[in-house]
């Protein structure tokens, strides 16, 4: 019998959209160890119309900006033609000094280098080579509401002066 959903497609299925899907997927398989599931044949001028990768215990899909092709307001369209990133994934993940490192040293633009945080995470941001910022956490300490609150309140006067 045919599912409707899919076991291995349950939960939000982002969508990147990006200038130069190969090498995007290149990209996340260096930076990220994203695993590829699926990519059908390419448009006529080698541009991917949908790919699937694995990254993180998630699927995500892919594709190249068609936005040109497409009636306006249709379409999805990549970050630099925005100048602003279009989707910003988040992850925690085991060592996220090392992560930002290995995306970093793939091609990806350390935005926000890994840092302790108010709310308990060790916290970073990297820009990958497509314009998608991508959002790394480590969760180093358990803290109550009231734990963050004070913390927060400090961080917030650190950056007053």
């Amino acid at each position: 019998m045919v599912q409707a959903i899919p076991d291995e497609r349950k939960g939000v299925i982002a969508h990147l959209v990006v200038e130069g899907g190969k090498e995007a997927l290149e990209y996340y398989q260096k930076a990220f160890d994203a695993k590829v599931l699926f990519v059908p044949p390419e448009a006529p001028d080698g541009r991917l119309m949908h790919a699937e990768f694995e990254v993180f215990g998630s699927v995500m899909y892919l594709a190249d900006d068609f936005s040109a092709d497409m009636p306006e307001g249709a379409g999805y369209v990549a970050p630099p033609k925005v100048g602003a990133t279009t989707v910003s994934p988040s992850v925690y993940v085991e060592d996220v000094d090392a992560q930002i490192a290995k995306a970093e040293a793939a091609g990806g633009t350390v935005v926000m280098p890994p840092m302790d945080m108010f709310w308990g995470d060790r916290y970073g941001q990297i820009r990958d080579p497509f314009g998608h910022l991508w959002s790394f956490s480590t969760h180093i300490k358990d803290l109550t509401e009231e734990d963050v609150a004070a913390a927060r309140e400090e961080f917030e006067k650190s950056m007053e002066g």
